[in-house]
């Protein structure tokens, strides 16, 4: 045992003996390695840049790697120097990455390129950039000789590199979050893009205030951002949506990233806090952006209310992430709270990092006839029906119209019925949704039990005239 040890230690692999044969049996001292780490959301431009860098050159040649441990970066060290866990030539690996389009692209997950510049011999590799066990970004690692000729060839390698992903747009308008597993459907990449539902101007039901403060601190502010940049002004916005459960602040953030297309949307919810440092980054990389952080209450409440020290280092994480973006950085954040009286003063009390606080209220009369004939959808109501509808669902949120529409719907058809709504099915529904699940469904459903029950007590909603 001790001997297969000692010659695993001291015998050249196949991946050492190849290396040394291109280089010309160079001695190790005499190469020189440089490297690059490029974020997730660039593995694809990454891969293309590369591809590019060696199409119109020959003589080159792609060879696969596998690496005995996977929770450290595989390097060109691990290549030249023979250790207890090599690594060595192996097979290709690819994995399918989603980029949002109907066909995956496919990425190589490690490579090593072999080539030529001028006689001069140069390496190229490719590998997953491990950050504690974890997938962290797209490692890049260059190998020349040493001298002025090497050096000058890593430059303008990395230089070219650089630019060619700079310039790439595989994500850069999509909405994406980042994800700890795989996927259900198995393919690789630990970037997600949401295909969210386009959401039209007119599907957005808010009161003027409330619309009139969004288009001038979102699209008002965007359209005059390159004029403020240039006095030297702040092209950083940071916007709180605050308001009950259910009123539509979500919705409104799938209408912005519709109607945005030139915004790379980053999604990120309460689960994944701990990578708000790579968030930032790809807000960075892939600007214009919107960062969108949900629930902001759950990392961000006041100090006081906080059960660990860890809850105060998330927090902290977040303003400084929030702080460190240069002035003329092209980011606009997003947040949102059903309990804006909770938030950390640090974050809510300093322009900077929260700009605008914007209300999203319960719907008043005007808006709950909106909202009941915009979900309503091909359900047929009378003028009567309607208005009725509107009055009974004072304190209701848009959410529970919505619910409203669609087991009205539900009633309908297991009623038998077809044209108008029966009043029987609206009845029915409101029965089913108000007092039957009791308190906490109405609650859950985003309803107020003051006002939804308070003036018929298990009565019908709707009294025969």
């Amino acid at each position: 045992m001790i001997g297969y040890a000692f010659r695993m230690l001291s015998g050249k692999s196949v991946m050492q003996k190849r290396l040394k044969r291109h280089f010309g049996g160079l001695q190790l001292e005499k190469t020189a390695t440089t490297a690059r780490s490029f974020p997730l959301a660039s593995r694809v431009d990454v891969q293309l840049a590369i591809d590019r860098f060696f199409v119109d050159r020959k003589n080159w040649t792609l060879v696969g790697i596998h690496s005995a441990i996977g929770h450290e970066t595989p390097t060109l060290a691990h290549l030249f120097i023979r250790g207890p866990f090599p690594v060595d030539v192996g097979p290709l690996q690819h994995d399918d990455v989603d980029v949002g389009d109907p066909i995956p692209v496919p990425c190589l997950k490690n490579g090593l390129w072999l080539a030529q510049e001028s006689e001069m011999p140069f390496a190229v590799l490719l590998s997953p950039d491990m950050q504690f066990g974890r997938v962290g970004g797209v490692h890049i690692e260059l190998a020349v000789p040493t001298g002025e000729s090497g050096l000058k060839f890593s430059q303008n390698f990395f230089r070219d590199l650089e630019a060619r992903v700079s310039t790439g747009g595989t994500y850069r308008g999509r909405v994406i979050s980042l994800e700890s597993q795989r996927e259900y459907s198995g393919r690789g990449g630990a970037v997600k893009v949401h295909r969210l539902r386009s959401v039209q101007r007119e599907d957005v039901i808010l009161p003027d205030k409330t619309v009139a403060l969004l288009d001038r601190n979102v699209g008002g502010f965007i359209k005059s951002r390159n004029h403020i940049k240039s006095l030297g002004l702040s092209a950083k916005k940071g916007l709180l949506f605050y308001g009950p459960p259910g009123t539509g602040k979500t919705h409104t953030i799938h209408y912005l990233a519709s109607q945005l297309p030139e915004h790379t949307t980053l999604l990120i919810t309460a689960e994944q806090v701990g990578l708000l440092d790579e968030y930032f980054r790809l807000a960075r990389f892939l600007q214009p952006s919107l960062v969108i952080v949900e629930d902001v209450d759950l990392i961000a409440r006041t100090r006081e209310e906080m059960g660990s020290a860890c809850e105060e280092v998330l927090l902290n994480k977040l303003l400084n992430e929030m702080d460190g973006l240069r002035e003329d950085a092209d980011v606009i954040f997003i947040l949102t709270t059903n309990r804006p009286d909770q938030l950390e003063p640090a974050l809510a009390s300093r322009p900077g990092r929260i700009d605008q606080a914007i209300e999203f209220p319960l719907p008043d009369e005007q808006g709950r006839s909106k909202l009941v004939r915009l979900y309503a959808h091909g359900l047929q109501l009378s003028g009567p029906l309607l208005e009725l509808v509107v009055r009974r669902t004072k304190g209701a949120s848009p959410a529970f119209i919505k619910e409203l529409m669609r087991r009205a719907a539900q009633f309908q058809f297991e009623m038998g019925g077809s044209g108008e709504v029966q009043r029987a099915a609206l009845d029915g529904a409101i029965e089913e949704m108000v007092f039957s699940g009791g308190a906490l469904n109405l609650k859950l459903l985003g309803g107020s039990s003051t006002d939804l029950t308070s003036a018929a007590d298990r009565a019908p909603l709707f009294k025969p005239q």
